[in-house]
């Protein structure tokens, strides 16, 4: 993958016809390494597709030419993950539907107390995340920015305190 800089500084500065040469240029590298990286070979046009729009969304932010192959590189590994993670999203949504159908049999005052003892349950750091998420409808930001945090490890805090509640909940019904 050999890029003059010339056409990358062109293609960077927002030259439409150094950028379409740049995507021309590159698509049959995209395409090779997306037929290596790719294991359905169903996936391989789609893959070379995205890329091919996330390099035109994006030359802005890479930082060189020499860069720009590494680059590519992973974005193209990225998106031929996806349908795995499309997949298993998929998985977790079904368990949601099943879970989902059990706690609408629940009375509404069972779940009610359930759900307060499940909180209760919860570390405090937990607890707090939940309720200014699902509570005070806080956004992920704003509860970093209240707890001090980022807004990965907010986002990471309240996953795991939802899945206490979600185990907290489905262990007292299989009892």
């Amino acid at each position: 993958m050999r890029i003059p800089e010339q056409t990358f500084a062109a293609a960077q500065a927002g030259d439409p016809a150094a950028l379409a040469h740049l995507l021309v240029q590159l698509r049959p590298d995209i395409r090779r390494y997306a037929a290596y990286q790719c294991k359905r070979s169903s996936a391989v046009d789609d893959v070379v597709q995205e890329a091919l729009i996330i390099l035109y969304r994006r030359i802005g932010t890479v930082r060189t030419a020499s860069a720009l192959g590494g680059w590519l590189l992973r974005i193209v590994g990225r998106l031929c993950m996806l349908p795995a993670l499309m997949f298993m999203k998929g998985v977790e949504d079904l368990r949601g539907v099943e879970e989902s159908a059990r706690f609408a049999r629940m009375p509404v005052d069972e779940l009610r107390v359930d759900l307060v003892r499940a909180l209760e349950s919860l570390p405090a750091a937990h607890r707090e995340i939940v309720l200014l998420r699902d509570l005070q409808e806080m956004t992920i930001r704003d509860i970093a920015t209240h707890l001090a945090i980022t807004p990965e490890a907010a986002k990471s805090r309240l996953h795991r305190a939802r899945a206490m509640v979600r185990e907290y909940l489905l262990a007292g019904e299989a009892a």
